[in-house]
């Protein structure tokens, strides 16, 4: 069956292939694009090189687990998680949720109960997007508009390419706050890569900035990543 590129993607790491193969079939036939993920490492590539609208993650993997993998993740990453666990110990469902995982399912699992788990986290991310999100950003004599994608200054139009709407929507939806270039990659598209991620950014400096070779809005957090603030 094939899915449509519009259909929520879902990544689904696990050290037991035979679960990830199950999990693979069964959410595809349920119109999600599904990619599988056999440890922490294999699920950070995929992360850097495709989009994903949640994360099927294990809990107990053979080298970085999943509650250390979920933490890192949160430092720099909203998508949600739903993590996948034999424990049944209250102490250890606490510990994911106070990680910022959206959701638990202990093993073994019913997969109908995964199904509408997933669907309800995906409706909760979706409107909390929407309720999160700004109509208008300004910072310094420029304001855009997320909706439409225009960039204004003192009310005349700033021309931006696809590219550049898509970085600066991302950031204007979290304006203060710091966006990895990873998490860029993911929200910008297109088979973009961090260095691509960074060439646009110089790109929107030039449209943006006073000076682009030393940035007010648009700033560099070291090792991080972008944020755009109204300096």
């Amino acid at each position: 069956m094939d899915v449509a590129p519009d259909k929520p993607h879902i990544l689904v790491v696990d050290d037991d292939t035979r679960l990830r193969d199950l999990l693979k079939s069964f959410l595809s036939r349920n119109a999600f694009r599904v990619t599988v993920a056999g440890s922490a490492g294999e699920a950070r590539e995929r992360l850097a090189a495709l989009n994903f609208d949640l994360i099927v993650l294990d809990v107990m993997m053979p080298g970085q687990t999943g509650l250390d993998f979920a933490a890192e993740l949160r430092r720099t990453d909203n998508v949600p998680i739903l993590m996948l666990t034999a424990r049944g110990e209250p102490k250890d469902r606490i510990a994911g949720l106070e990680t910022g995982v959206d959701d638990y399912v202990g093993k073994p699992f019913e997969p109908r109960e995964l199904l509408l788990r997933i669907q309800s986290v995906l409706r909760r991310g979706r409107a909390a997007e929407v309720a999160a999100e700004p109509d208008n950003v300004t910072f310094g004599p420029m304001q855009f508009d997320l909706a439409l994608g225009e960039l204004t200054q003192k009310g005349k139009r700033v021309p931006l390419t696809e590219a550049e709407i898509a970085l600066l929507r991302a950031l204007g939806a979290r304006m203060g706050e710091v966006l990895s270039r990873e998490a860029l990659c993911r929200s910008v598209g297109g088979g973009l890569n961090e260095r691509a991620i960074d060439v646009q950014v110089t790109r929107l400096r030039r449209k943006i900035e006073p000076d682009p070779g030393f940035p007010r809005y648009l700033r560099t957090v070291r090792g991080q990543g972008y944020r755009l603030v109204d300096a």
